[in-house]
């Protein structure tokens, strides 16, 4: 991958009303229900290391004057590299037992953003999405159109065999005979997403998911949508969903969030509470978002019974959780 540059500083805007140099990262693996059973404990112990682990990375990444960009992209490609969750490595089977993944990134201080869908053969599509909102004019490339300018861009493609996991495959078995195979009831396979600000207040959030067992081949989720289940704004917060994808599509969660911020004035906490509690469950949707707000202020929420989730900031150390009764 090519060297990273620094995001062009401009005006500093709503995000210097934070405390000075102060950051804060939090991140997501998926809201579901928690599953019980031979080896669950242990594998929560995995997941829960993994977390903190990219947390740790982001951090000592931001404390070094890192942008927000850099570190959500980043800590979102450590997510898609685990088996343990629904992203990249441990992505879930289409109908047809293949994998489509989708992943977007958006800039809060330019509103520049780039999406990638129906990917076949990208180990992290998290950077791909960078590499369209950066190399190109456009904002969402996918299927054969995004692999060919993966290819053109020097991106090396993965075999189908590099995104198998029993459990993945057991998954789909499973669905097929018609028993219960939605990711989005397991935690620890869930959607990934990372939401920042830097030391310069500026925010970013990106999200990655494989989608949900047994979908329809072509099927789009929220994660690759703007304005769903990704959205920055330096004038008001960094969003990065998870859950059931055609509710948050519906409800335009993401930036449904930032605008009650900007223009309600809620904080990031009240208004993630009135898109997730209220909005959502009044369509009939489940999950969750994690949300990072202009002056640094990180917030969770979810209307299931777990959610794999973390944050870090400039003022507080790593805190990490899975179940609904556990604090960050």
């Amino acid at each position: 991958m090519p060297a990273r540059r620094r995001a062009r500083r401009g005006l500093a805007g709503p995000g210097a009303r934070g405390a000075a140099g102060a950051w804060s990262l939090a991140i997501h693996g998926g809201a579901g229900e928690a599953r019980e059973g031979p080896g669950a404990r242990e594998a929560d112990e995995t997941r829960r290391e993994v977390l903190h682990d990219v947390l740790a990375a982001g951090a000592r990444a931001l404390a070094g004057g890192a942008s927000s960009l850099d570190v959500v992209e980043d800590a979102v490609r450590a997510l898609e590299d685990s088996p343990l969750f629904n992203a990249g490595k441990g992505a879930v089977f289409n109908a047809r037992g293949e994998h489509e993944l989708e992943a977007s990134i958006m800039d809060g201080r330019t509103l520049a953003a780039g999406a990638v869908a129906n990917l076949r053969g990208i180990k992290n599509p998290v950077t791909l999405a960078r590499w369209v909102m950066e190399r190109t004019a456009h904002v969402y490339l996918e299927g054969e159109g995004a692999l060919a300018f993966a290819r053109e861009q020097g991106m090396p493609l993965v075999a189908p065999d590099y995104f198998w996991t029993e459990e993945s495959w057991s998954e789909l078995k499973r669905a097929r005979l018609g028993a219960r195979g939605a990711r989005t009831g397991q935690p620890w396979s869930g959607t990934v997403g990372a939401v920042a600000r830097d030391r310069d207040g500026d925010l970013a959030a990106a999200t990655s998911t494989g989608g949900t067992t047994g979908k329809l081949p072509g099927r789009v989720g929220d994660s690759s949508v703007i304005g769903a289940g990704t959205y920055a704004s330096n004038a008001s917060c960094a969003v990065s969903c998870t859950g059931q994808g055609e509710y948050f599509i519906r409800a335009a969660a993401a930036r449904d969030i930032c605008a009650l911020v900007e223009y309600a004035g809620l904080d990031a906490r009240a208004a993630a509470r009135a898109v997730i509690h209220k909005k959502l469950e009044r369509l009939g949707g489940r999950g969750g978002a994690i949300v990072v707000d202009r002056a640094g202020a990180a917030a969770c929420t979810f209307n299931t019974g777990a959610m794999a989730r973390g944050v870090v900031t400039s003022a507080r150390r790593a805190r990490v959780a899975l179940s609904a009764a556990e604090r960050l």
